[in-house]
């Protein structure tokens, strides 16, 4: 739906901002909000605590985490405060409060003077061309922050208070609907990356004919295989090693390099076919870097987060760094493309066992890797269930293409909306707001 135009715009000093809608004005924040520095001993407190992990980003609203909690100095915060995260402000924090707490010192808390509501302030700071000028100050290339007196004195536009609060609701309406249609799009995202394992995790266990008769692998994470199948470890199928990241510091590891390194995100790629970083024929030859020959399937191996024990596979000659593990078999035992997808069946059991005592937590080791046992078909068999796979996972693969292109779509109307609206582009004046729906 296309929204109208103001009829009439007055002109503003301030060039970058030019001009706006008539009867709105251009003030500096700092002259509309104050800061509340009230610093208390979070331990000494019995005030819920807000983290900026607690805030999700540009949607200002609270995620729950049972997990977070403060242990230094926080900045106590009262119900109708705005807190905006100075700390990586390109991710967009920002958050109404609803009832007295105390936020990270990485938050600002924002106290609206009488000519701005809270509401409308809390999707102000969340327009793009606000988070774009605040991203744009910070300093600090690991942590990036931005610091009061810049975004203090950023420009802002304050229409009058009824028409604040009409905006205001309109926004908290619209992006409501919104929000709906994302949270239906990523449930179906969900459903089609369940379906997605499920159709792998039957071909590489069970093979494509369903009449044949099963037995039991020995293995209780693989449960029943074919009765004619085999299952053998990894170390006898194939051979498993990882890499090395050379000295940053010496030269002769980089410089001019031109043979592929790489690290660990290449297991966020369906196939590897391109590398960002190269080494040298020094680094190849003094720091414990293996030549990997296609195809062979590369696993991430360490971190906490979603790539370890996720593969890929490998299409060129390249090297790889610690946080990988590679896998080349033996072609006249196993398949790769068969064996890549038994991998991608066995995520959540690599997982499972890298966290457990008997290894070092939040890593996978090759040794894990080459003790472990999986199902091994003959050669032909492998090669028609990875044909089967490699298309059945191309349809799910274009289905959730699509599903998250929708998500990207809407979340940028999202933005686009709440920007449009606080900066006075489009006149929600005339539009009839639905009453808010009662908890």
């Amino acid at each position: 739906m296309s929204y109208p135009a103001y009829p009439k715009h007055i002109a503003t000093r301030w060039p970058d901002v030019g001009s706006v809608p008539s009867g709105w004005e251009a003030r500096r924040l700092k002259f509309a909000v104050s800061l509340r520095n009230e610093k208390i001993e979070a331990e000494d407190s019995h005030l819920d605590y807000m983290g900026l992990e607690h805030i999700e980003s540009w949607t200002g609203k609270r995620v729950e985490d049972e997990s977070a909690s403060s242990e230094g100095i926080a900045t106590r915060f009262v119900e109708d405060d705005v807190l905006f995260g100075k700390l990586r402000p390109y991710l967009a924090k920002a958050y109404l409060a609803d009832q007295e707490g105390m936020a990270t010192t990485e938050a600002l808390v924002l106290v609206s003077e009488p000519a701005l509501l809270p509401s409308f302030l809390k999707h102000l700071l969340l327009s793009d061309k606000f988070i774009n000028a605040v991203s744009g100050s910070t300093y600090g290339a690991k942590m990036p922050r931005a610091n009061w007196e810049f975004i203090g004195g950023l420009p802002i536009l304050l229409p009058p208070l009824a028409e604040q609060q009409q905006i205001a609701a309109f926004l908290d309406w619209k992006t409501g609907q919104i929000d709906a249609l994302i949270a239906r799009k990523q449930e179906l995202l969900e459903k089609l990356k369940e379906k997605r394992i499920t159709v792998i995790t039957q071909a590489v266990t069970q093979g494509l004919n369903p009449a044949v008769p099963m037995r039991d692998s020995g293995i209780p994470w693989l449960g029943h295989v074919p009765q004619h199948w085999d299952v053998k470890r990894i170390k006898f199928i194939g051979r498993v090693g990882n890499g090395s990241t050379p000295s940053r510091e010496n030269p002769l590891y980089w410089d001019g390099g031109d043979y592929p390194w790489l690290n660990s995100s290449v297991v966020n790629q369906e196939a590897v076919t391109t590398a960002d970083q190269f080494v040298t024929t020094e680094a190849l030859a003094e720091c414990h870097l293996p030549i990997v020959q296609p195809p062979a399937v590369l696993i991430g191996i360490t971190g906490e987060g979603k790539t370890r024990g996720m593969a890929t596979t490998l299409l060129f000659e390249a090297t790889i760094n610690q946080h990988l593990a590679y896998l080349k078999p033996d072609p006249s035992e196993a398949v790769v493309g068969f064996v890549r997808r038994v991998f991608d069946m066995a995520y959540q059991y690599l997982r499972s066992e890298s966290d457990g005592g008997g290894s070092t937590k939040g890593a996978i080791t090759c040794e894990q890797i080459a003790e472990m046992s999986i199902p091994v078909p003959s050669i032909a068999e492998q090669e028609t269930i990875a044909v089967y796979l490699a298309t059945a996972t191309q349809r799910v693969d274009r289905m959730q293409e699509k599903v998250e292109s929708a998500i990207t779509r809407l979340t940028e109307y999202r933005t686009a909306l709440i920007t449009a609206a606080t900066t006075g582009k489009i006149d929600v004046r005339n539009v009839k707001v639905p009453a808010p729906a009662q908890p």
